[in-house]
């Protein structure tokens, strides 16, 4: 019978120190702030953490400062990369801070969402990042209650309590209307999200109308379909559209993926894009620029404000100032997706 063999003892951050002949302090660092370290000392330091299967007692650290040194993000859809870009640049920053990142996908659902931050609440994640303003008013008062640092970011609205950052959702898509408004397009339809309890979709619809209003022209012929963010969803609406009188002579989309849907149903059906009927997108993700023809669109800094989201947010739970919101700026990318009205 084979004797089973006591586990050995778990190595210790002074064997690390001494494996790496450095200070446990700078083990430490190394662990916590990476970004603080040397290349060659961090590189050293890893090296000993790896030979001796070394790993930080994250429990025990907790109980002593009272922190995870972990963040919890809530996003609504991991099924397309409308939030891929913002959140690795969120995630790297952190990383370079010596927190951790834990992702929960709320599925556009309040519901859902409100389930995941009691969740990454009750883990002791010590912050939050979280997508929008709109959420329902008990979860709202649960973190208050808390106390707990929390950051809205893919949007900005000086309206709103709390610390954003993020970009004008209203104002961009106006800017982007009025440009459409200006070659000559006067039936205007819209693809988005269902508005109810989101704000980034309602304000960009918003954005249009305000856009139409200001040219005096009716903003109760502006044609509104709403549909789940996806490829195919966003087909199927433009099919709707294409049907409807009087047929639109551009089809702004609330998001790229939508836009990339109408683009594709647009050839399917024989249109072409921009001679028959223009499309604009939002976001600028990376299929826009690939699709044929290439999506106007409106241009998301995603990575400068993940990037900025991470930094806010650590100011936030370490008490460093200043701890004010942020605006950055999304513009309209001109491509090829948007012409002049036919005939």
């Amino acid at each position: 019978m084979a004797s089973i063999r006591a586990p050995r003892p778990a190595p210790t951050l002074e064997d690390v120190a001494r494996a790496a002949d450095v200070s446990t302090a700078t083990v430490s660092r190394c662990l916590n702030t990476p970004g603080k370290v040397s290349d060659d000392t961090r590189l050293r330091v890893l090296e000993a953490v790896a030979a001796l299967g070394y790993a930080p007692n994250f429990g025990a650290r907790a109980m002593v400062s009272r922190r995870t040194r972990t963040i919890g993000a809530v996003i609504p859809t991991m099924e397309n990369a409308i939030f891929a870009r913002g959140l690795q640049a969120f995630q790297e920053e952190l990383r370079t801070l010596g927190y951790q990142l834990l992702v929960a996908s709320s599925s556009y659902r309040q519901e859902v969402e409100e389930e995941q931050i009691r969740s990454l609440v009750a883990r002791g994640a010590d912050g939050l990042l979280l997508i929008g303003h709109d959420r329902a008013p008990q979860v709202t008062e649960f973190l208050h209650q808390r106390g707990l640092p929390v950051l809205v970011t893919w949007a900005y609205d000086p309206a709103q309590t709390g610390i954003s950052v993020g970009f004008d959702n209203r104002r961009a898509m106006r800017v982007l209307a009025e440009k459409t408004l200006d070659l000559g397009h006067r039936d205007i339809a819209v693809i988005t999200a269902p508005v109810a309890d989101n704000d980034r979709a309602r304000t960009r619809v918003e954005g249009i109308r305000d856009a139409i209003a200001a040219r005096g022209l009716p903003v109760a012929a502006l044609q509104v379909i709403e549909t789940d963010y996806g490829i195919e969803t966003g087909g199927d609406a433009f099919e709707v559209l294409m049907q409807s009188l009087p047929r639109p002579t551009v089809v702004m989309c609330g998001n790229d993926v939508l836009a990339v849907g109408a683009v594709k149903r647009a050839r399917a059906l024989g249109l072409s894009v921009p001679v028959d009927v223009s499309i604009t997108g939002f976001d600028d993700i990376d299929i826009a620029s690939v699709v044929d023809p290439a999506l106007t669109t409106v241009h998301v800094p995603h990575r400068a404000m993940g990037a900025a989201a991470a930094r806010l947010l650590i100011r936030m739970i370490e008490g460093n100032g200043p701890l004010v919101s942020a605006e950055l700026d999304a513009h309209v990318t001109w491509r090829d997706s948007l012409a002049a009205p036919p005939g």
